[in-house]
């Protein structure tokens, strides 16, 4: 599991824009890492445009912005086109990404019990070592602090 202060290990998946992206395609960038629970559902949508909508304010910053979840690479392709997201969602559907950032969690909806992502962001700096995480993310306020830890690393 990722530490702050440590390195990430590197890892290479499949990605929108018929790509497999790895850490190391990073280097010299503060990477924002976004791990959300399913394409086109509300939360998801929001925060998404959200990350839209501050995209330049991020390049200005030096970052890149990833977003992941464990649905397919056309289902991101998809909801990319739907909401004309201008960053890459990386598809996990082995999660083996979920796994490093220890994002799987036990959920419950409706008195139903499952195992799915629990909303959180990691950023990474130039060297790829792990400076921040915000884990169980309210989506109300928090891409605005994502940019603010960005401007100061």
């Amino acid at each position: 599991m990722v530490q702050l202060g440590q390195p990430v290990d590197d890892f290479k998946l499949p990605a929108t824009g018929d790509k497999h992206l790895a850490l190391h395609d990073f280097k010299g960038q503060k990477l924002v890492l976004y791990f959300y629970p399913k394409d086109n559902t509300p939360g998801c949508t929001r925060e998404g445009q959200e990350f839209r909508d501050a995209f330049e304010a991020f390049q200005a910053a030096g970052a890149t912005i990833l977003g992941v979840s464990r649905d397919s690479v056309r289902t991101h392709e998809n909801f990319c086109a739907k909401h004309a997201f201008p960053f890459d969602l990386i598809s996990d559907a082995d999660e083996l990404l979920c796994k490093q950032f220890d994002v799987i969690k036990e959920k419950n909806m409706y008195g139903r019990k499952y195992m799915g992502i629990e909303r959180s962001t990691f950023l990474i700096d130039e060297n790829g070592v792990l400076q921040a995480q915000w884990r169980k993310v309210k989506v109300p306020g928090h891409v605005e602090e994502v940019l603010e830890a960005v401007k100061k690393l």
